[in-house]
């Protein structure tokens, strides 16, 4: 089941079926509200099938909520709907968190593609990752210490993350002529989301960023570098098992600035050397020394 952009708009199109899925309500639970409230999807497809936008999900979602507050679905209908032109109430990234992690449960890959194209669309990257994502996964990683059986769930959850970055990074046309930023991994690293996530977070401030992806060769990366001729290059470590410093001196070596970023090189933190352990961190030194 894809999820497409309809009508023009840089936005998920949801089937009933995805729908119903996020909600936790049958399909025939939405053709009812539909055919009662006219709560119904408005974006046409083919001329066929209707799909819901994303304001008519967040929309559903309020008046699913106060559905499960104990109001009526005609009042909650009325309530959530009574303005179609005004804003939808806004989703707390707690609920987008519940969310996304149920879908990722019963490795509903639809929905949640859709649910990570509204949030990065409702919140951008920087607040979908810390606030939503960062805490399902350390959950997920949680019970995968403790023996539960959730491995799959959070191979699927980070399997569509990725795709969804790449996805919102497609939305933005590259910027003026001018030096890339890099990204890279250590050659053994293979937790490549928050470079995923730097990069989309870049891409949303105008900042050309390459991306070389898992596990690059240290001899691909340095050639990267002296064939692009970045303004920067960020080197990611998320361990110290991973941390491979004698490419970071190749790097310099060859006269390109380089951040080093994740826990890995937290050994380096008092020392000449520009570290950042966090998004935020990250995209502030980048833009510092795109500035300089």
């Amino acid at each position: 089941m894809d999820v497409d952009a309809t009508n023009g708009r840089a936005g998920a199109s949801w089937t009933p079926a995805m729908v119903a899925e996020a909600l936790g309500v049958s399909p025939v639970t939405l053709r009812t509200w539909d055919a009662r409230y006219g709560v119904g999807p408005t974006l046409r497809g083919d001329g066929r099938h209707r799909r819901y936008s994303d304001a008519d999900v967040r929309r559903l979602q309020h008046m699913r909520r106060l559905i499960d507050r104990g109001v009526r679905a005609r009042e909650a209908a009325a309530a959530a709907f009574a303005d179609s032109d005004a804003p939808a109430a806004e989703v707390p990234v707690a609920r987008r968190a519940v969310e996304i992690e149920r879908a990722a449960e019963s490795l509903g890959f639809a929905t949640m593609a859709a649910l990570l194209n509204e949030t990065l669309d409702a919140i951008g990257p920087a607040a979908t990752w810390n606030d939503v994502l960062v805490p399902v996964l350390h959950k997920l990683g949680g019970r995968w210490l403790r023996g539960e059986a959730c491995f799959e769930a959070e191979w699927a959850l980070t399997t569509e993350i990725s795709r969804s970055l790449e996805r919102y990074c497609a939305r933005f046309a590259d910027p003026a002529p001018g030096r890339v930023v890099l990204l890279s991994c250590c050659p053994h690293e293979r937790h490549t989301l928050p470079m995923e996530v730097l990069r989309a977070a870049l891409a949303e401030i105008g900042v050309l960023a390459r991306f070389l992806g898992q596990m690059v060769p240290a001899e691909t990366t340095v050639g990267m570098a002296a064939k692009l001729d970045p303004a920067l290059v960020v080197l990611w470590s998320m361990a110290p098992s991973t941390v491979d410093d004698l490419l970071r001196q190749r790097i310099e070596r060859l006269g390109f600035a380089v951040v080093v970023a994740g826990a890995g090189w937290e050994y380096l933190s008092g020392q000449d050397v520009r570290w950042a352990n966090d998004l935020d961190r990250a995209v502030d030194l980048v833009t510092e020394h795109l500035k300089g």
